[in-house]
């Protein structure tokens, strides 16, 4: 928001919503979870509410792999007022630089994910108090009995339970701080790009094109 405000964007940020789809990691010791439904019927509420104020432009920036809003972008698409918008920051927002920065590709808890944890919450890290090294395993999955769901053509929703070792996916001992930052500075660059022009943009007959 401060990035886009010092670009002269006209905007404000929501409180995040601290809850998503967990539906797959309900095994693990309190994984607490809003079906898709409901967080859907949420988002659909507080869209209702921004356009009863005059809000007629919406970017949801989700941090969760478990949501899935593009369903719901197709069924408020032509019934408000509101033009909404959808980033997943982990996914096409940095999928071009991931590589750049990262050696080891993960899904969950793993190089990418326990950088910016480095970076910005370094006391929510589980790591030796003397050396300094990761409390963890390599974050190694197991494949399915299926070679379609392995290559990736037929998809399933994944038990977490017995997809990993603990809820971690992607090995995130090459983890560091700047690798972080050096993310977020990305993240903040193109969001806030967006968020400006977005600010700026007329909403006329044929927006957004």
């Amino acid at each position: 928001r401060e990035a886009a405000h010092q670009r002269g964007a006209k905007v404000v940020m929501l409180p995040a919503i601290p809850y998503g789809t967990e539906t797959n990691q309900a095994a693990f010791p309190l994984s607490m979870n809003v079906n898709p439904s409901t967080l859907g019927q949420i988002i659909m509420d507080l869209v209702d509410s921004l356009a009863n104020h005059g809000v007629n432009k919406l970017l949801i920036l989700n941090s969760h792999g478990g949501n899935d809003f593009k369903p719901l972008l197709r069924e408020l698409h032509g019934s408000t007022t509101v033009q909404i918008f959808l980033a997943d920051w982990f996914r096409g927002t940095s999928a071009d630089v991931k590589a750049e920065i990262f050696e080891n590709p993960d899904d969950h808890a793993g190089e990418m994910e326990t950088s910016l944890a480095l970076a910005y919450f370094p006391q929510l890290v589980n790591r030796d108090a003397e050396t300094g090294a990761l409390h963890a395993d390599d974050g190694a999955t197991k494949t399915t009995r299926f070679s379609a769901v392995n290559e990736g053509w037929v998809s399933i929703t994944r038990p977490w339970h017995l997809l990993t070792t603990n809820s971690g996916s992607g090995n995130p001992h090459k983890a560091t701080a700047e690798k972080g930052e050096q993310l977020m500075q990305i993240l903040v660059d193109r969001l806030s790009q967006f968020v400006v022009e977005l600010s700026e943009a007329d909403l006329d007959d044929r927006f957004p094109f």
